[in-house]
């Protein structure tokens, strides 16, 4: 099995994506073995398709905010007068 990459798993891990992944899989299984109808199956994938609708725009929003930030890391000086 390949090493975990726990530098990028962070926000799927926090957002629950493997669980609605893993869901969406069982649902499927579930339609095929008659044991949902296909309303059901639909209303389903509806929900999870707005969740990751939600995970795309919480993404955009965290890449928008990291653009957007300064280092803090090296001081600047401040420029003025003096003379």
């Amino acid at each position: 099995m390949a090493e975990r990459d726990y530098v990028s798993t962070p926000v799927a891990d926090s957002l629950g994506l493997r669980d609605i992944i893993l869901g969406l899989a069982a649902d499927l299984q579930q339609l095929r073995d008659g044991k949902i109808s296909p309303n059901e199956a639909l209303a389903r994938a509806a929900l999870a398709k707005q969740m990751f609708n939600g995970v795309r725009l919480y993404m955009q929003a965290v890449k928008t905010i990291e653009a957007a930030a300064r280092d803090v890391s090296a001081p600047t000086a401040i420029e003025g007068g003096g003379e």
